[in-house]
């Protein structure tokens, strides 16, 4: 459901040039500690593949992808919803051992998107992948591996209040675990983005966790793919967002697949036709590494650490004329 956010109080806290400055100096310090922080070496990507690999990301399944002929090929190709799939593939490729990872900037278009204040058809996040063993699949892992992305973010944030005093941000010292069922519990009454809301404006940072896994109504608190993160052991990172006041999701990640959790959750969501597809046999024949990764928004913590009220104002894509208008009379301006 399409949400735009029309703010009458709006004062951008930088012009546009001093902006593009901003947004390098976010996405480089951000970039670079994160590749220390979990150990992640840079690896080219691409922009679209073959669909009969299977790698390509169904993302909620109903999600129309972006496909076209090329000269002297006999298969269409499919520009990349995300790299779920494709950096697994690439660990196990490239002979990464465990503890080791990859990350790339990835590029998408995601031409169902409702165009809004957070959302836009274009897709830019960096796509991290990490080899892990069997003996730490597990939430421990899983909790360890956020605490060290939400330490990056706090240092981050630090890092832009010195740079440019104007900007202030209060996340907390630490970041609150729970799950979508453990959510429900507290919220019965509240539809699934209520819920989050709750507990961002409260909490202020939250991993939610087991997102995919039905609810008490039978219904999963948020669609996800079957065939990369296992329910069981993924979640999205949550931040309060104080210029819009709302709960402000700036990465999806989790533990990936194993044959196990693969087999059950495309057979949950009746997709056991695509299981001979190459992705999904090597799985289940446990020819891939096992891994835990994620997907991080480039523009969204852009937005985010800069104190934006658009994503366009972080990113350029198109956007309908009617919030154009509508935006630039609350002094938002897209680029």
């Amino acid at each position: 459901m399409k949400k735009l956010y029309l703010k009458d109080d709006y004062k951008p806290l930088m012009s546009v040039k001093e902006t593009e400055k901003a947004i390098k100096f976010v996405r480089d310090n951000f970039e670079k500690e994160l590749c220390k922080k979990l150990n992640l070496t840079r690896v080219s990507a691409p922009l679209f593949v073959f669909p009969s690999t299977g790698l390509n990301d169904n993302l909620n399944g109903y999600e129309r992808r972006v496909s076209f002929d090329v000269k002297n090929i006999s298969e269409e190709v499919e520009v990349v919803q995300s790299l779920a799939k494709w950096k697994r593939n690439a660990l196990g490729k490239y002979g990464f051992l465990p503890g080791e990872g990859l990350y790339t900037n990835m590029n998408a278009i995601r031409r169902d998107e409702d165009l809004d204040t957070m959302h836009s058809c274009y897709v830019d996040q960096w796509d991290w992948e990490k080899v892990i063993t069997r003996d730490i699949r597990n939430k421990t892992y899983l909790k360890k591996t956020v605490k060290q992305i939400y330490s990056v973010l706090k240092n981050l944030a630090s890092k832009v209040e010195k740079e440019y005093p104007m900007i202030k941000h209060n996340l907390p010292e630490d970041i609150t675990f729970i799950t979508t069922k453990e959510l429900e519990e507290m919220y019965p009454d509240l539809e699934p983005s209520k819920r989050e809301y709750e507990i961002c404006k409260e909490k202020k940072a939250v991993f939610l966790m087991q997102i995919g896994c039905k609810l008490k109504n039978g219904l999963p608190h948020d669609g996800r793919a079957s065939d990369y993160d296992d329910w069981k052991l993924n979640g999205d990172i949550l931040l309060y967002y104080d210029v819009l006041d709302i709960a402000f999701e700036i990465s999806s990640m989790g533990i990936r697949v194993d044959a196990d959790s693969l087999y059950k959750q495309m057979k949950e969501k009746k997709e056991l036709d695509k299981i001979n597809d190459k992705y999904h046999q090597d799985v289940l024949n446990d020819l891939l590494p096992l891994t835990i990764g994620g997907g991080i928004g480039q523009s969204r913590l852009c937005m985010f650490m800069l104190k934006k009220a658009h994503i366009g104002e972080v990113q350029a894509s198109i956007w309908p004329e009617e919030d154009i208008k509508a935006l630039e009379k609350c002094n938002i301006h897209l680029l």
